[in-house]
């Protein structure tokens, strides 16, 4: 891939693409809070509130291609604005789904947002390591993340005091309401979302209007004859595809902790609803803090010796989710999202490093990986409906730390390391 903005500064344009981690991040992050806000409105189980999850992070496996596909043909820009255009459709398909009060309305609505999320992605994590200079790509990309875990520390507080009306009630008490008074619950239960997401797509709309009247550097490849490339030809890196099997289970891991938080300490701490989005919002603080945390750390240390290190913390950190009680079990989930925050940028930028005409497909592909996010809480919904105990399912992010640390210790290098600065420290 050629680098057309060396040599020149694109600061507004890095500014203006960083503001997309914070919009992609900022809806994810209410998914925390609307598992156990739309497992109240439909009286839902745990494996029927992964599909909250599973809605989302498919779309990334549907739509990775085709925008990697558009964004070859067509350029960044315009995947980022059909992003823009499918995440504001979602959100404001919000308010028919709640009108109506079908689950499966609501998981439609979040699938679309999810396609737009992924022409997002696709383009933005590629495009900020290369608006700039290459040997500070993988730092650039965690400065970048890090405002998603910005949007991670205030979607929670916000989705809390908007979404969430902190009135629960048992199985035992919702038999015993008159059926107009329970439907009644049920129905404000639902409508709760409407203000909250019609706003959200509104900024999103706005967002777009700026892109599309911003003059921006666009990337694209060189056109070298005799030059091609496909799935096949890039799979041959054998480091991609490592890259593609870790982050399939670092996003399921990161799902896991984060969408059911506070689902899980309502149970492993005994905590209100209300009180827990606070604790959530910790935990995106953390996230936030972990992320310039490690870009600064990465000045000193290897990305991957970084990654192998936060990946082993965090294997034992689950180990205290799983087996410990009472607020150890919230700290320890708070500590994981601290440790795992320089996950994604790090195996993604380590996944492209040295592909050179490859890059958009390997981009793509490990995009493609996120449906990791869509299956592994699945798992984690089932053993805790299965054994009645939601902290037996942190298994799963055990597991998945695990994968992360192998690669980190053991199949991170592609070929030709030596010439990529970043990773050869």
């Amino acid at each position: 891939m050629m680098n057309p903005t060396k040599g020149k500064n694109y600061l507004f344009a890095l500014i203006l693409v960083t503001s997309l981690f914070f919009f992609w991040g900022f809806v994810h992050n209410l998914d925390p809070i609307l598992i156990p806000h739309l497992k109240k409105a439909f009286l839902l189980s745990d494996l029927e509130t992964a599909l909250v999850d599973f809605s989302v992070f498919i779309a990334y496996f549907v739509m990775a291609l085709p925008a990697g596909y558009i964004m070859r043909k067509w350029g960044y820009k315009s995947g980022i604005i059909l992003g823009l255009t499918l995440f504001a459709i979602g959100s404001f398909l919000f308010l028919p789904a709640a009108d109506t009060r079908q689950y499966s309305f609501f998981l439609g609505a979040l699938f679309i947002i999810a396609c737009g999320l992924t022409f997002l992605e696709t383009a933005a994590n590629p495009y900020v390591t290369v608006l700039g200079p290459p040997e500070t790509a993988t730092q650039r990309l965690n400065f970048s993340q890090s405002f998603n875990g910005l949007a991670a520390f205030l979607a929670p507080i916000i989705g809390g005091k908007f979404i969430l009306s902190g009135i629960n009630h048992t199985n035992e008490e919702l038999a015993k309401m008159l059926p107009a008074v329970k439907e009644a619950y049920l129905i404000e239960e639902a409508s709760s979302v409407k203000g909250p997401y019609l706003i959200l797509g509104i900024v999103i709309i706005l967002v777009a209007v700026l892109f599309i009247f911003t003059k921006l550097p666009d990337i694209k490849e060189d056109k070298k004859e005799g030059e091609r490339t496909s799935i096949i030809q890039a799979l041959k890196h054998k480091h991609l595809v490592w890259a593609i099997i870790a982050q399939f289970f670092y996003v399921g891991a990161q799902v896991c902790v984060m969408s059911f938080f506070v689902r899980f300490i309502t149970v492993s701490a005994n905590l209100g609803e209300k009180e827990a989005t606070w604790y959530a919002a910790a935990a995106g603080l953390a996230f936030m803090i972990g992320r310039f945390a490690g870009t600064f750390f990465m000045k000193f240390v290897a990305p991957h010796r970084l990654l192998m290190l936060y990946a082993a913390i965090s294997m034992f950190l689950s180990l205290i989710a799983i087996f410990g009680t009472g607020m150890l079990t919230a700290y320890a989930l708070i500590g994981i999202a601290f440790f795992m925050s320089i996950m994604f940028p790090t195996i993604f930028s380590m996944g492209i490093t040295g592909l050179g005409k490859d890059t958009k497909i390997g981009s793509s592909l490990i995009v493609m990986s996120i449906v990791g996010g869509a299956l592994l809480p699945l798992g984690l919904g089932y053993i805790s409906d299965l054994t009645h105990n939601i902290q037996y399912g942190y298994v799963v992010p055990f597991i998945c730390f695990l994968v992360v640390f192998y690669f980190a210790w053991k199949t991170w290098r592609p070929v030709n390391l030596e010439k990529e600065l970043p990773l050869a420290n």
